[in-house]
C-alpha cells in the first residue's frame, strides 16, 4: 500500500495504458485482426519488442515493487499465485501459480497454507522447492535488497527487526516448510486478503546456492516461460529467451508465444510514439508497457483509422484528489472543506487533465471497478461544472461571508496527478465560489517530501493514490487507518484520521477470506469516510498505448491497465 514510484505513475496516471481500442471494453484477438483480414489465431515465434522510457531497473524478486507479478517480470518469476490473465473485470481475480490454489486459511485467516503443483522446474532443470520460495522471501529483508512491498515486515510474525539471511542465518520461523512442497505463513493479525499479495515478486523462488546478492539481478534463476540472456546498464537493455523447462502444463496464465523478448528502455516517449506509429521493421511487432498517448498525440492517432486501431485502453485502481490537512485552519471546519466540494468544477479538470478520453470524474475515493467495492455516491453533488453558490452558503455558515483565501499546494511536474493546470482548473473554480487560491508550486522531490510529512503537510494540496492488488483494502487503509499515521516518517493518511470505528471496521473486513464479501463492505466504508470530508476526488485517469501492426492476442486486465506481454504474439 504505497503511492506509486514515478515509474509506477508514468504507467498508472499520466494518461493511459492498454485494453483494446474503440471501447471501454477489451476485445480478443478475433476482433483484435479483424481489419487485417489474416488468420487471428495467434502463433509461437518471433521477436517481441518493448519500446520504453524506464529501464528493467533491479531485476531481482526482492527488489522488484510489482502487483499481481508485474508484467516484464512476471515472464521470468513465476508465484504462488497470480493475477488472471483476462481482459477487463475477469482480470481482477486471483489464481494459482505455482501454488495447487490460492491458499488454505486458518479459521480467523493468520494462517496460510500453500501446496506447489508438481513438475516445477527452473532454467537449470533442478526442481523448485517450497524452500527456495522461503529463501526468496528471506533475502527480501536484506537492506541491501530493498524496493519491494512493505508487507510481509508487518504481516508475517517476529518479522519487524528480520535483517535477511545474510545477517540472520536462523531465518523466518514464520515461514514453515514441513516438505518440498508444502509453506505455511504465519501471521501477526487476519489477513484475508494474502492471496492478493502472494502475487508479488518476493514469493518468486530463489535457489539459496544462485543467490549472489546484489548482483543476483543480472542473472536471476528463472522459474518463468523466459530467461534473462542480457542484461545491460541495469535493465536499460533486458533480452530474454525461451527457458527449455519451463512446462505450460504447470502454467495456465503466461502463453509465451514469442521466441524472444527484447527489452529497449531509456528512450524518449515521443520517439516511442514515432516508433509504434511508423511501425517499421522489428518496430511492426514492438508495444510499450510505460509510455502514454498525450492529449495531442491522441488527437492526431485519433484522426487515423488504422493508428486509432491500434491504441490500447486500459484501466488501473487509481484516483487524484484534494487531499485537507484538518488541523490547520480554515480547513479543520468540515463546513469550508464541503464548500471546496461542492464548487470543483470536475469538467474543467477532466480538460487539464486531458480530456475525457484520459481522464474520468469521480465523486468516490475508490474507483469504479466492482473488485475494489465501489458504490457510487455523491455526497456533494456540484453538478459538471460546479455549484458556487451552495459553496458560498456554506462558507456563510462557517464565518467567511466575504470567502477567504487558501494555499493550493501541487508538484511542478508535468504529469496529470498533480500539474499546474490541474492546479489552475481548481484555482479557477473556487474563484467563483468567493475562495482565491494561491498557489505554491512545488519540484517533485520537494512536493513529495513536504505533503508526506506530518510536521510540514500542507492544508490543501493535490494527491493520487493507486492500489497494489484490486481491492479496497490497498486503497482506503493506508490513507484512512489512523495505525497507519507515521509521526517520523513517509505518512499517507493526510487526513490524519484516527477514528476507532472506522479502524475497527477494517480490521474486520480484512478478517473475510470471501472478497465478494469483503468488497461490499470496502464500498460501504469508502461512503461512510467520505461524508467527513477529507477529501475531495477528482478523477479516474484513462491510459492509452499504441502497439505496433504485427502484434496479436491484446488482453488488458483491469488489474494492471496494460497489455499484459505474457499474452502477446506477433506475426
Amino acid at each position: 500500500m504505497r503511492q506509486p514510484s514515478v515509474t509506477a505513475r508514468r504507467v498508472a496516471a499520466a494518461s493511459v495504458s492498454l485494453v483494446l481500442a474503440a471501447g471501454a471494453a477489451a476485445c480478443g484477438p478475433k476482433d483484435n485482426d479483424a481489419k487485417g483480414g489474416g488468420d487471428s489465431t495467434p502463433h509461437k515465434g518471433g521477436t517481441l519488442t518493448v519500446l520504453n522510457a524506464d529501464p528493467q531497473q533491479d531485476f531481482d524478486p526482492a527488489r522488484l515493487y510489482t502487483s499481481g507479478g508485474g508484467n516484464v517480470p512476471s515472464l521470468v518469476f513465476r508465484t504462488l499465485t497470480t493475477r488472471n490473465r483476462e481482459n477487463g473485470a475477469a482480470g481482477t481475480k486471483v489464481v494459482p501459480d505455482l501454488a495447487t490454489d490460492t491458499g488454505r486459511p486458518s479459521k480467523d485467516a493468520t494462517v496460510w497454507t500453500y501446496t506447489l503443483k508438481k513438475g516445477l522446474r527452473y532454467e537449470d532443470g533442478t526442481p523448485i522447492t517450497s524452500a527456495d520460495i522461503k529463501y526468496g522471501i528471506e533475502r527480501s529483508f536484506a537492506p541491501e535488497l530493498s524496493g519491494g512491498a512493505p508487507y510481509l515486515r508487518d504481516w508475517l510474525v517476529g518479522a519487524a527487526d528480520y535483517q535477511g539471511p545474510y545477517k540472520d542465518k536462523k531465518g523466518l520461523d514464520a515461514i514453515e516448510t514441513p516438505d518440498d512442497r508444502t509453506i505455511v505463513f504465519h501471521l501477526n493479525k487476519p489477513e484475508g486478503e494474502f492471496p492478493y499479495l502472494a502475487t508479488q515478486t518476493q514469493f518468486a523462488p530463489v535457489p539459496k546456492s544462485k543467490d549472489t546478492g546484489t548482483k543476483y539481478e543480472e542473472h536471476p534463476v528463472s522459474s518463468g516461460p523466459y530467461r534473462v540472456v542480457r542484461n545491460e546498464n541495469d535493465g536499460e537493455r533486458l533480452i530474454l529467451e525461451r527457458n527449455p523447462h519451463w512446462s505450460a502444463s504447470t502454467d495456465a496464465e503466461r502463453k509465451a508465444y514469442p521466441d524472444r523478448i527484447d527489452v529497449r528502455s531509456g528512450l524518449d516517449s515521443s520517439v516511442i510514439n514515432q516508433r509504434l506509429s511508423a511501425s517499421q521493421g522489428a518496430d511492426a511487432a514492438a508495444v510499450t508497457t510505460d509510455t502514454n498517448l498525450g492529449p495531442a498525440e491522441l488527437a492526431k492517432v485519433t484522426g487515423d483509422k488504422d493508428l486509432a486501431s491500434r491504441v490500447g485502453t486500459g484501466h488501473f485502481g487509481y484516483t487524484n484528489y484534494i487531499a485537507f490537512n484538518p488541523t490547520i485552519k480554515p480547513f479543520d471546519d468540515v463546513r469550508v472543506r464541503q464548500a471546496i466540494s461542492y464548487a470543483i468544477d470536475r469538467s474543467s479538470v477532466v480538460n487539464a487533465a486531458g480530456g475525457s478520453a484520459l481522464a474520468e470524474p469521480a465523486t468516490t475515493f475508490l474507483p469504479d471497478q466492482k473488485s475494489f467495492g465501489y458504490t457510487p455516491y455523491d455526497l456533494f453533488p456540484a453538478g459538471k461544472a460546479g455549484d458556487p453558490a451552495k459553496a458560498r452558503q456554506l462558507l456563510k455558515e462557517a464565518g467567511h461571508p466575504n470567502g477567504l483565501t487558501v494555499t493550493l499546494t501541487h508538484s511542478n511536474a508535468k504529469d496529470f496527478e498533480t500539474s499546474p493546470e490541474i492546479a489552475t482548473a481548481v484555482q479557477d473554480a473556487l474563484k467563483k465560489a468567493g475562495i482565491t487560491v494561491k498557489l505554491q508550486g512545488l519540484e517533485e522531490n520537494d512536493y513529495s517530501d513536504k505533503i508526506h510529512d506530518v510536521k510540514t503537510e500542507p492544508g490543501f494540496f493535490l494527491a493520487h493514490w493507486g492500489a497494489d492488488w484490486p481491492s479496497g483494502g490497498p486503497f482506503l487503509a493506508p490513507i484512512f487507518d489512523g495505525r497507519q499515521i507515521v509521526k517520523d516518517g513517509a505518512n499517507f493518511n493526510t487526513g490524519l484520521l484516527n477514528d476507532k470505528s472506522v479502524n475497527a471496521e477494517i480490521d474486520a473486513i480484512n478478517k473475510l477470506t470471501d472478497l465478494d464479501q469483503a468488497a461490499k463492505r470496502w464500498g460501504a466504508l469508502d461512503k461512510r469516510i467520505g461524508e467527513k470530508a477529507l477529501t475531495v476526488p477528482l478523477f479516474h485517469p484513462v491510459y492509452k498505448r499504441l502497439y505496433g501492426e504485427d502484434v496479436k492476442n491484446i488482453v488488458i486486465s483491469d488489474w494492471t491497465g496494460v497489455l499484459d506481454i505474457s499474452q502477446v504474439a506477433v506475426k
